[in-house]
């Protein structure tokens, strides 16, 4: 760390080498230490919310208060295949959908890696993403 004062006394500027990182999308600021800030994440709801989402479209679907996933994109204004992306997230294994609720899922596990074809099987889930 390194502080300045401006010629005329009036202004203190303060350096603290850092670097910029990213942990689930985030950016974060990494001390030289290499501790990330801020200590304390917020919460990131955002995957809670598609894995809550695709919950209540499979019992919607399995209820057969809707008929389809046509329906669902009909009824919620969003493309089929979105819908469809979506759903798979009832796939994950139960240990990781409570990662993911807790916000303690790895960094790599974001919408972006989750919306692309993943394992079925709940064993190489958790290899995929280093889940033990």
């Amino acid at each position: 760390m390194k502080a300045e004062m401006s010629p005329d006394g009036k202004i203190i500027t303060v350096t603290i080498p850092m670097k910029l990182g990213k942990r689930g999308g985030r950016k974060m600021i990494i001390a030289p230490d290499g501790q990330q800030l801020p200590l304390e994440l917020p919460k990131n709801d955002a995957l809670s919310r598609l894995v809550a989402r695709a919950h209540q479209w499979l019992r919607d679907l399995e209820s057969r208060r809707v008929g389809s996933i046509k329906e669902i994109a009909e009824n919620e204004k969003l493309d089929e295949s979105y819908i469809g992306k979506v759903l798979r997230l009832t796939l994950l294994a139960p240990d990781i959908v409570k990662l993911i609720l807790d916000n303690q899922q790895p960094d790599m596990m974001t919408w972006r890696e989750l919306s692309r074809p993943f394992p079925s099987e709940w064993g190489e889930q958790r290899e995929r993403w280093g889940v033990v």
